[in-house]
């Protein structure tokens, strides 16, 4: 059997309308049980470049499929650029499925294979998206680039705010690479490579890798590290880190004494071939091994850290200071900030204030009030709920159309709406709606969304009734029966699993086969301990403490009740997920 293989080249389409370059090797012998290798190309280079580990795997049963990241090779868009590492990592995740569909297999017989920038993609996307495929080997992730000028991040970071966009070349010269002279002279004389890096792009990768590290145990895929030893480009300590953070007992790490940034490119790289070789035969030999996530709201890391920020900080300490002041802060000055005199009145995690965020209106008693109440409007936090409301918006409508090209109709139900704004900006116009039933726990909220529907003159199909969402008989006979039901922002707020369960059961037990559910997530938070220990929750004033759910845990939850997810979106900060997950018969 001849080891070159022969790529077909062709084009994908992303969600955003790029048509993205990819070279695909399908697998040379018929009849075999279908697997799929994903490769991704480090930062600056393209798909041609990887045409030597498919020959030197050597694996005539598996399909290859590679890519040139949007900005690289030959796919289009201005070169280095990315809107933002976000859609890329978006890409990744579009472009995988792409590949596991065009090969007809499941998602579960996809490895990833991915070097320096293009393993923090794969990284990034295996914790915010927690995809169900069977495994990545990761060589030399870039989760923290060598910049050997001082306070260098810093000046970029400042220009960036001043001038805007800009492009930063590349120091890098092959000899850094590889000890190979013949992959040293490829490099430097392929006119594809792509030498400038747009600055967002080189800021969000150092943002998104220290994310990505310091929560790496949200990670529970399978999972082989391949560390260059004489690495002239990136650090090797957050490599470190990653790996003994993660949770998976299916890990390996090898660190590659000698060996430079292009692990899979070395010299001596078939010491790292039949590393990898193993490690990928391994994981084929056996079934899928996937996470066992059923007790994570009591033995997790993030149950761990709820129950610590429950404690609130030592007495007299540093931290117990510091948001005492905060708190008295804002009580004396705070509340002259419309923003945040709503939270105190209502809960920070209330309906109306959900729903005053939406609105992103500066009000204030005063001029300092004013300023005040923009800069709270504008924390992460609240740019990401926004956010998470346009994502709603474009999975609710995404899913409306789905529902009536299948000819199923449309019937909606909210069970935790808040006021319900997201939902009635979602459907206004969607005339093959039949019917919109929103509930929510709470009076005000009951009659705040009442208000609302009748401002815009949605009466005749829209109504909004008090309900719990916890209570799995009530939710299984609504009626009509829904076929798109909605939970925004409402799991979140409670860290026993048993709750959602039952929320999530009864939802299943309402919405039949080919139905749909749209859900959301929180699978990391920068601000955790600010909120825990300075804002009070709607529940009784008590302090607003969050159990954050790794994507992994929620979706299983969701697998679990009946529904299989099939799109998801996350904000560029990865706070807030919006998934849409599909009723599967029983």
């Amino acid at each position: 059997m001849n080891p070159h293989r022969t790529p077909d080249e062709r084009h994908f389409l992303t969600s955003d309308n790029c048509e993205l370059f990819y070279r695909h090797w399908p697998a040379q012998t018929e009849g075999t049980a279908a697997k799929v290798i994903v490769l991704f190309h480090r930062g600056h280079e393209h798909s041609g470049r990887l045409q030597h580990i498919v020959d030197e795997l050597a694996m005539p049963d598996t399909a290859f499929y590679a890519w040139d990241a949007r900005g690289h090779g030959r796919s289009p868009g201005v070169r280095g650029y990315s809107p933002s590492l976000a859609r890329s990592v978006k890409d990744v995740d579009e472009f995988v499925r792409f590949a596991a569909a065009d090969s007809q297999a499941a998602l579960e017989e996809v490895v990833v294979v991915a070097q320096s920038v293009g393993a923090v993609m794969a990284a990034t996307w295996a914790h915010d998206y927690a995809p169900r495929i069977r495994g990545m080997v990761l060589a030399s992730p870039a989760f923290k680039v060598k910049l050997y000028v001082p306070f260098a991040r810093q000046g970029l970071a400042l220009m960036h705010r001043l001038r805007g966009l800009f492009f930063v070349n590349s120091y890098v010269k092959g000899k850094y690479l590889t000890h190979d002279h013949e992959r040293v002279a490829s490099f430097n004389q392929d006119p594809l490579i792509t030498r400038p890096i747009a600055v967002n792009i080189l800021l969000d990768l150092y943002k998104t890798a220290e994310r990505i590290v310091s929560d790496a145990g949200a990670i529970t895929l399978p999972v082989q590290l391949l560390v260059s030893g004489e690495d002239f480009v990136v650090h090797r300590q957050p490599q470190i880190d990653f790996y003994q953070r993660l949770r998976n007992p299916h890990k390996e790490l090898h660190v590659l004494p000698g060996f430079y940034h292009d692990t899979l490119g070395e010299k001596d790289r078939h010491l790292a071939f039949d590393k990898m070789r193993d490690f990928i035969d391994t994981l084929y030999a056996k079934p899928p091994q996937f996470f066992d996530y059923r007790h994570e709201d009591r033995w997790s890391p993030g149950a761990d850290s709820w129950r610590i920020l429950s404690g609130g900080p030592e007495p007299f300490s540093v931290d117990d200071l510091a948001y005492r002041s905060l708190r008295y802060a804002m009580k004396m000055l705070g509340t002259q900030s419309a923003g945040v005199r709503v939270g105190f009145e209502t809960g920070f995690d209330s309906g109306s204030t959900l729903d005053y965020v939406y609105r992103n209106q500066p009000q204030g008693s005063s001029a300092l009030g004013r300023l005040i109440d923009k800069n709270y409007l504008n924390s992460v936090g609240w740019k990401g709920i926004r956010q998470r409301k346009a994502h709603l918006q474009t999975l609710i409508q995404q899913a409306v159309a789905q529902l009536n090209a299948q000819g199923t109709p449309v019937r909606v139900v909210d069970i935790a709406a808040g006021h319900g704004r997201y939902v009635l900006d979602a459907l206004q116009g969607e005339t093959a709606v039949s019917e919109i039933l929103l509930r929510d726990y709470s009076e005000l909220n009951v009659l705040k969304g009442q208000e609302m529907i009748a401002q815009r003159g949605m009466a005749g199909r829209a109504r909004f009734e008090r309900g719990d969402a916890f209570n799995r008989a009530e939710l299984a006979l609504l009626e009509p029966r829904p076929t798109l039901g909605i939970v925004s922002g409402l799991y979140e707020l409670f860290p026993d699993n048993t709750l959602v369960r039952n929320s999530l059961a009864g939802l299943a037990d309402a919405i039949e086969p080919g139905g749909i559910l749209i859900y959301t997530g929180q699978p990391w938070h920068p601000q955790l301990k600010t909120i825990a220990w300075s804002l009070t929750s709607h529940k009784d004033g008590k302090a607003w403490v969050m159990r954050v759910r790794t994507q992994g845990e929620m979706d299983a939850l969701v697998h679990e009740a009946g529904f299989d997810k099939c799109a998801q979106l996350i904000d560029e900060w990865g706070i807030f997920t919006v998934s849409m997950a599909v009723r599967r018969a029983s």
